[in-house]
């Protein structure tokens, strides 16, 4: 970690076999796991703490107070997983008094010009494409990708394995295994590519779409939809992930594309 050309603070906690490249500005109060690389012209400000194996690009800010009046100087966190990578001009800001840390998983792709705000708390193996933007206390599930040019509103929940297409603004929350598209943004459909991938078997993937032409094909209301697929659907860990989103979601699920 001998670069001259870069500004470390004598406070920072940085591992041994961490690479920081020249006019890199790293303040106090940070941790760097093993394995990390900080390209050229990246700042990393108070309360980060990088993981193993990260990878970030010139130009990327992380751990910038937040952009919110009612922050006061609380010691918080910007919390970044382990294989991750953060590209060019990135923002994350680190947290609030409300959660208190920012939180950004393990094997996440967060590309260009992406923007993640205070109390985001992303889960593990996302995909953000370039200009996605994340206004504050936003809760995002494990495996979701956001296709370019995403903007979602603040304390808006994204369920594991969605996939929200280029362009779209997210109002509502948005339930696991679903693509959204359409404006406004609506269901299209399960993430059945997605789900294939990760090794969802066939019978697995027809029962995520049985739950939701229920929710979204049958005119039933929320509430009425939830009552039927806990009588007539079996308990799995996939049925019950869904019902638990629903029942939790503050803001209201997004509607099916018929509806609008």
């Amino acid at each position: 970690m001998n670069q001259p050309l870069a500004y470390v603070h004598p406070g920072a906690k940085i591992a041994k076999n961490v690479v920081i490249e020249p006019f890199t500005t790293i303040h106090n109060n940070v941790v760097i796991g093993e394995g990390s690389w900080i390209g050229s012209n990246v700042t990393i400000m108070e309360g980060a703490r990088i993981g193993k194996n990260v990878s970030i690009f010139p130009g990327a800010v992380i751990s910038a107070v937040p952009q919110d009046k009612k922050f006061n100087d609380e010691e918080t966190l910007t919390i970044i997983g382990d294989n991750t990578t953060i590209r060019e001009c990135v923002t994350i800001n680190r947290g609030t008094s409300d959660r208190m840390k920012t939180v950004i998983g393990n094997n996440c792709w967060i590309m260009a010009y992406c923007h993640i705000a205070h109390d985001c708390i992303v889960g593990d193996h996302c995909i953000f494409s370039n200009n996605s933007t994340l206004a504050g206390h936003i809760t995002v599930g494990d495996y979701v990708v956001l296709a370019g040019m995403t903007a979602i509103q603040q304390f808006c929940m994204i369920g594991s394995h969605a996939f929200i297409t280029g362009g779209s603004l997210v109002r509502k929350d948005v339930p696991p295994f679903v693509k959204a598209a359409r404006e406004p943004l609506s269901y299209v459909g399960i993430n059945s590519i997605g789900l294939r991938r990760r090794g969802f078997s066939t019978d697995k993937i027809r029962e995520v779409q049985d739950i939701y032409r229920i929710l979204y094909q049958r005119n039933y209301n929320n509430t009425q939809a939830v009552t039927i697929i806990e009588a007539e659907m079996e308990a799995t860990p996939e049925r019950d992930d869904i019902l638990e989103f629903i029942k939790n979601s503050q803001r209201g699920i997004m509607k099916g594309y018929f509806s609008n």
